[in-house]
């Protein structure tokens, strides 16, 4: 619900549990006034205004709790130079609307510059069923004559209240170590989170927490935003002198710039915000939810148990060895088979092949109809493997169109992983990677994509362009088109994001797939804080978890099946070994782990989730319609360390729950003060599975 007051000229968005509150200034500038707890119209104009206390003439006076900051000693959210060098901006309001019904709200308010052809639209949109709020800006050149240089365009700015202290919680980590989470105070001055790569990243992620230090899994006031976008992007906090914290986003990164032609609009993507007073815990569950209802284009499906062919075959691909793991995978209960990288063109190795998108004549000798007929006898659905933004030098494509990737004038075209990347903001070449990809589905019957994407932009340019910067905007939202309309041309199709593992997860690429990759490392040691981090936004049903052999690839370590797996069921499940290297016993157990996973798999995937114990011994637990699924994992057993029981969440105090596997039976206000007695063997990497069901 969105409400204004204009007497006191303060609009109050309202969410289920939470509002948000804005207030027009006398100079025309939108300013922050309330962001928390629920507030009446009333209370909300009752806020008092912030004032600096040391009300020095070192502090800009315009400076504090703008919406969408242009003007002050802090980071500004939007930076134009306009035809005549000068960079001021001076807004003047020119009304808002509010639009939507019962589902949703949607205020815009409407501003443009005092002396030069600028209008902007800041926009905030609520749901019914979120706490979650939308927000983003359009800029619009109003004028007829010169662009418009566009420094830095943010999709919003927010602030929280004045606290003791501020504790920021993100993740950071590399390829292969993505998503660890990382809690420490926010320093004075400015803080910046970004990745200049070309894609979200596995070095950080456009999200962050802040709360005032005292906030734990379950209690404490969070404050958190995360962005849709797929691209590079930024994120600057600053904590003024005065001890207020403020921060904004958008993408991009420093000296990405766009001109804005006569006439033309720029609009940014989503940064949206949540408030919860309920910690970590009560803010993780809330964008799962929002994200689910609001985000995910096939939010309510049940993921299916993925078998890929990788880690089995590398580039070795051929018809029969596919067909063989297939009928291990059919054995060991998938319900889907992709095959991975090696299927096109001249790709025996990383070095060739990128472009040239028909399957290679000598391993699939009749086409790819042969092994998708006997994929889909077996009774899976059939996926391939993608890399649609990339190229080898050595192939086809690139000797027809050497100018298709991206690059700088006369500069060296830097190779990463032997392969270069096309330029997505060139509409021929949105149209080839459409029509082929368009093709392939349409001419297969496949079901799934795995949209690979294995390196970041250098020379970032396009010869010729007179705004060679749109390369960084025009890339993400050419890759979102084709997305977009292959989902429209295809409605069974799923996609499955991916970019080296974790280096593409975000709001933006969620709205176009349906899971994302969350590593390259598959070690379930290593996974553990892995998918812990990746859950700090990111729900269940979007996190691609694969058991993989032992010793593992990359860590040599050697871990228990069942350990493997159980980690692995704490995610969309999936099977990524070289089964036909699997004793006959580990394929039976692997089978019997892949049926219980289905029968679990509505609480795992749909279930709320939460986040439990501390190491060595930490787990997840999830609650849907009466029933409980924990997962227990320990990495190490420490000699005589007592065992500290797993305390549980979010059960009935008064109601009794029984093991579905032992037959006994808990009561829940025992389970949630003394926590779930585990018998895990006295050995490094035990784990457990238990089945609870509401009885009274």
């Amino acid at each position: 619900m969105i409400e204004f007051d204009p007497r006191h000229r303060i609009w109050l968005l309202s969410t289920p549990t939470t509002a948000y509150a804005l207030r027009l200034d006398e100079d025309g500038t939108p300013r922050h006034v309330h962001w928390g707890r629920p507030l009446t119209l009333e209370q909300a104009a009752a806020v008092p205004r912030f004032r600096d206390p040391a009300d020095s003439s070192f502090e800009h006076p315009r400076a504090d709790g703008a919406e969408l900051p242009v003007a002050g000693f802090g980071p500004s959210a939007l930076q134009v130079r306009f035809p005549d060098g000068g960079q001021e901006i001076e807004w003047r309001y020119d009304g808002h609307t509010v639009d939507g019904g019962h589902l949703f709200s949607h205020l815009t308010i409407r501003l443009h510059d005092r002396l030069h052809p600028l209008a902007a639209e800041l926009h905030y949109r609520v749901h019914e069923d979120s706490d979650v709020l939308e927000r983003w800006t359009v800029l619009r050149h109003t004028g007829e004559d010169a662009p418009l240089e566009l420094l830095r365009v943010d999709a919003a700015s927010w602030g929280v209240p004045l606290l003791a202290g501020y504790r920021l919680s993100h993740v950071t980590g590399a390829w292969s170590s993505e998503f660890r989470l990382r809690r420490e105070a926010v320093p004075g001055g400015e803080t910046v989170l970004t990745s200049r790569r070309g894609v979200s990243g596995h070095h950080t992620n456009p999200w962050i927490m802040i709360d005032g230090g005292g906030a734990d899994e379950e209690h404490g006031e969070v404050w958190s935003s995360a962005l849709a976008w797929s691209g590079s992007w930024r994120i600057t906090l600053h904590r003024s002198p005065a001890e207020r914290l403020c921060w904004s986003g958008g993408f991009g990164h420093e000296g990405v710039t766009w001109r804005l032609e006569p006439g033309e609009s720029l609009e940014t993507p989503v940064f949206a915000g949540l408030y919860r007073p309920d910690g970590f815990g009560g803010t993780s569950r809330s964008w799962h939810d929002y994200i689910a209802r609001h985000v995910l284009p096939a939010g309510s499906e049940l993921r299916p148990v993925v078998y890929n062919s990788w880690e089995a075959t590398g580039w070795a691909v051929t018809e029969d060895g596919q067909k063989d793991l297939a009928a291990l995978a059919a054995e060991v209960g998938a319900e889907l088979f992709v095959m991975d990288d090696g299927w096109f063109g001249a790709r025996d190795s990383d070095e060739a092949g990128l472009g040239d998108w028909a399957p290679n004549p000598g391993k699939f000798p009749a086409g790819l109809h042969g092994l998708i007929a006997e994929v889909h006898r077996l009774g899976m659905r059939f996926g391939i493997w993608v890399e649609p933004e990339m190229v080898n030098p050595d192939s086809d494509l690139y000797r027809a169109h050497p100018d298709w990737v991206l690059h700088q004038p006369d500069r060296r075209r830097t190779l990463l992983r032997n392969q270069l990347v096309l330029d997505f903001g060139r509409p021929e070449v949105v149209a080839w990677a459409h029509d082929w990809l368009d093709r392939l589905v349409r001419d297969h019957e496949i079901d799934f994509l795995k949209w690979d994407m294995n390196r970041a932009f250098t020379e970032a340019g396009r010869p010729g362009s007179s705004d060679p910067g749109r390369v960084w905007i025009d890339h993400v939202r050419g890759v979102y088109e084709v997305m977009d309309r292959l989902r429209a041309d295809h409605p069974r199709l799923r996609i499955e994001a991916c970019a080296g593992g974790g280096g593409r997860v975000d709001l933006g690429v969620l709205r176009r797939t349906d899971e994302a990759w969350t590593s390259d490392n598959t070690d379930a040691a290593d996974r553990i804080a892995i998918q812990h981090g990746y859950g700090q936004i990111y729900p269940t049903r979007t996190m691609a978890a694969w058991v993989t052999d032992s010793p593992h690839f990359l860590t040599g370590r050697d871990l228990p099946l069942r350990f493997r797996f159980h980690v692995a069921m704490a995610g969309v499940l999936g099977v990524g070994g070289d089964l036909t290297r699997w004793s006959a016993a580990e394929r039976r157990e692997a089978a019997e782990l892949v049926a219980l996973y289905k029968e679990i798999r509505p609480v795992v995937q749909h279930g709320v989730h939460h986040r439990l114990g501390e190491p060595p011994l930490t787990g997840a637990q999830y609650v849907a319609d009466g029933r409980v699924v924990v997962l227990a994992w320990r990495r190490s057993s420490p000699f005589g360390a007592p065992p500290v029981p797993l305390r549980l969440r979010a059960l009935d105090p008064g109601a009794r729950y029984r093991d579905e596997d032992t037959g006994t039976v808990h009561h829940g206000a025992v389970l949630m003060a003394h926590g779930l007695p585990l018998e895990l063997p006295g050995t490094d990497y035990a784990s457990a599975l238990v089945r609870l069901t509401r009885i009274t």
